[in-house]
């Protein structure tokens, strides 16, 4: 199965919530009025596209309607796919990886897929010709540690870790000399996914990009914050806090397969101004793929 007919069976319970009520409202209405707008915007903030991008959807989708002279209902759902599209178009969805070495930072809260994306994302540079190592940077929790090693011996990558409970800026800094050692490519940092208050998180990030910019200062810095799809609205609550403690320049998501929230994609993009770069549509080992703003609207319409 490619990967877009992965994305249009990953979205089916996204598209029941979203696509086939928009259908409906489209089918029920006889000529294009207020109503018709505002039972559209009530379907996008139900569908956890969530109220401020909603209403700025509909906006625009009004000024299409207008500018194109359309006066069938019916012909408005390829201008609100249009204008989701524009919303999600970023103009760089490629990991920033460009320098040898390249860093990547990885935050989020526990049980959002981390560990599992570090290991999906380090599979596929492998796949690309890149030599990668990991650092077991999130030392609060003895599971992170084991789950990467399990990673790291899978994809076949070199693993550094120290002991459960160890200093992560320390695991850090033996990551990058290992890296200048080596000669690696790119060097991917877990971090932990909860400390006990935003400062904690702050301070500990700091440390870490201080010790990477110290180290290794020609190499590109890519901060990849994972969110759970299932979460819906939650999702945009934390991306507000690491946006706030972290230089965050992209979004995984994952569990996309797994949840009606797929509306989330759209927030995400729209409130929070970083581009969704990856996005998880199942368990194998490459079902987190680039993300193609185009692509989604049509597996979610088709």
């Amino acid at each position: 199965m490619g990967f877009f007919n992965k994305l249009k069976e990953g979205l089916k319970k996204t598209k029941n919530v979203i696509t086939e009520r928009i259908d409906q409202v489209l089918v029920s209405f006889g000529k294009i009025d207020e109503e018709l707008f505002e039972e559209l915007e009530e379907i996008l903030i139900t569908s956890d596209v969530g109220a401020e991008a909603s209403v700025k959807i509909i906006e625009n989708l009004k000024k299409k309607v207008r500018e194109n002279k359309v006066t069938d209902p019916l012909q408005v759902k390829d201008l609100l796919k249009q204008e989701l599209a524009e919303v999600l178009s970023v103009e760089n969805t490629e990991l920033n990886v460009n320098t040898s070495p390249s860093v990547i930072v990885v935050v989020g809260v526990n049980g959002v897929g981390k560990t599992t994306s570090i290991g999906k994302i380090a599979n596929q540079l492998k796949q690309s010709g890149k030599k990668v190592v990991m650092a077991a940077a999130d030392t609060f929790r003895a599971a992170a540690i084991d789950q990467l090693e399990i990673w790291a011996d899978r994809v076949g990558v070199d693993l550094i870790k120290h002991a459960e409970g160890a200093d992560p800026a320390a695991v850090v800094f033996d990551a990058v000399q290992s890296v200048k050692a080596k000669k690696t490519d790119v060097l991917i940092c877990d971090t932990a996914g909860r400390l006990h208050n935003k400062k904690n998180l702050m301070d500990e990030l700091k440390k870490i990009f201080r010790i990477i910019e110290r180290e290794l200062p020609e190499a590109s810095i890519e901060v990849l914050l994972v969110l759970d799809a299932t979460t819906g609205q939650n999702a945009i609550v934390q991306a507000k806090t690491f946006k706030e403690v972290s230089p965050v320049s992209g979004i995984v998501l994952t569990k996309l397969d797994g949840t009606a929230k797929g509306g989330i994609v759209i927030a995400v993009s729209s409130e929070l101004n970083i581009p969704v770069k990856l996005i998880g549509v199942g368990e194998q080992i490459d079902d987190l793929q680039r993300f193609d703003s185009k692509e989604f609207v049509e597996a979610l319409f088709s």
